[in-house]
């Protein structure tokens, strides 16, 4: 006999908000059935309509606030890419403990590991280095702004990103607008025609300088020399503008091949006392503010000696090897990306650091092979990408059995999952300390510590 579900599609009804989602929808029930409606609060009373119904949980879409929440306040802007811009920063922050704690209980069966509430920032707005926006074209005209929620429907930036860097302000605007001058057509990802995909900007925000990359499915960048011009012109903090190359039919919005087309290949920052080099294809933490914070938790749970040996998996372009390299006798760095090592390379010699090493690779062969050349390392460090650590790795650190590891984490189902594992293979876990790195979003930071179990 099928089912049936106490509400239906386009239906209208009134919902009493109970809860949250790791996402920040709300969750309101009808007769004990599910719905999940973006931008509710807890407490809330809400005229909503029914957009979809599956057989267990549906979704629905708020038409109008009967009740609100002490808690509910103003969105400054609807770009699609900050969504828990309707609550206090003091729920948002509530909300990632309690994902973190939900996830650590249900995936990593670590209900009994303490997880300290976020550390968020006095104030969370303007903390985003870079901005990366699409192109498209509207009645004719060019517009940029952020993709819609699960869609490739751009919705145009009108006024200024509240979570992006002053420094950034304008310069995307400068850009499309010149190449709208200019004629030139942004890219229909349809058709796999046009020019002009993305504009790409960067800052180095303690040099109060910015890196511009112009990215297109051509070849050549038409009218460049009045693009570069017109940039300089009006920002002259601007150090740097880079050409991409991306001929391909794909979401990843940078191609192989990048070109200068004026001024230097990098920028620069610091994170406390340590200056990095920047370049185009660099993976750099977005909230430099927090980083530190992040860095400076994971230097404490590392509790490295100067006669320790350190490896750092996923070291990107050597940010928090050289944070640990500050205080151990060596440490190891491993990365996939060879521009990254490169960038790693030349962050070491820029900070006169001769105590670490970097190897282009995959995580866990080089692990593997680390491992069978007896490599013993006191402390491992992790900051793996969303999808968390290859099983391959985990086992060759559980092998290795260092004193410590570190796990720097930007998705906590992921990393409660690779808890779990570890624990399994001989490690405890001992604490979890979420950062708060990307305020007005649902998404939060970690950093773990385990030590190896004794028993």
């Amino acid at each position: 006999m099928k089912r049936t579900t106490p509400v239906k599609k386009n239906e209208m009804i009134t919902l009493e908000i109970e809860d949250l989602t790791h996402e920040g929808s709300g969750v309101g029930k009808v007769d004990g059935y599910p719905l999940f409606v973006p931008k509710t609060l807890p407490g809330e009373k809400a005229t909503v309509k029914v957009v979809k119904v599956n057989k267990n949980f549906g979704y629905g879409k708020l038409i109008d606030v009967l009740e609100p929440s002490p808690e509910r306040r103003e969105p400054t802007h609807q770009c699609g890419g900050c969504q828990l811009q309707h609550m206090s920063y003091e729920l948002e922050l509530e909300m990632k403990h309690n994902q973190v704690k939900n996830v650590m209980k249900k995936i990593a069966h670590l209900d009994h590991v303490p997880v300290h509430e976020p550390i968020g920032m006095e104030h969370p707005w303007r903390y985003r280095n870079k901005v990366q926006m699409p192109v498209g074209e509207r009645d004719g005209r060019l517009i940029t702004g952020f993709y819609q929620p699960r869609s490739h429907r751009i919705i145009e930036m009108t006024d200024t990103c509240l979570v992006q860097d002053e420094l950034i302000d304008g310069i995307v605007e400068t850009v499309r607008d010149e190449a709208e001058r200019l004629g030139i057509k942004a890219y229909d990802e349809k058709a796999h025609q046009g020019v002009l995909r993305h504009i790409v900007v960067k800052i180095g925000k303690a040099m109060k300088e910015a890196m511009v990359i112009i990215v297109t499915r051509t070849k050549k960048l038409p009218h460049a020399d009045q693009i570069i011009a017109k940039i300089r012109e009006t920002h002259p903090h601007v150090t740097s503008i880079m050409h991409n190359i991306n001929p391909e039919r794909t979401n990843v919005i940078l191609g192989k091949t990048t070109k200068r087309l004026w001024g230097e290949d990098y920028i620069y920052d610091k994170i406390g006392d340590l200056t990095f080099a920047i370049s185009a294809r660099s993976f750099f933490q977005v909230n430099p503010i927090q980083t530190k914070v992040l860095y400076d938790k994971a230097l404490e749970y590392a509790d490295i000696g100067e006669d320790d040996i350190v490896i750092d998996a996923y070291c990107g372009i050597g940010t928090i090897s050289l944070f640990l390299a500050q205080r151990a006798k060596k440490v190891y760095g491993v990365e996939i990306v060879p521009e990254a090592v490169n960038d790693a390379k030349k962050n070491a010699v820029l900070n006169g650091m001769t105590n670490a090493e970097f190897v282009v690779g995959a995580a866990e062969d080089v692990m593997e092979q680390w491992k069978n050349d007896g490599l013993q390392p006191d402390v491992i460090v992790v900051d793996p990408p969303r999808k968390g650590c290859d099983e391959t790795l985990l086992q060759a650190m559980i092998t290795m059995q260092p004193k410590r590891i570190v796990y720097v984490s930007c998705n906590p189902a992921t990393l409660a999952r690779d808890l779990r594992i570890l624990e399994d293979g001989g490690f405890a876990t001992k604490e979890v300390q979420p950062v708060d790195m990307f305020p007005r979003t649902y998404h939060v930071e970690c950093v773990a510590l385990m030590s190896r179990d004794e028993k």
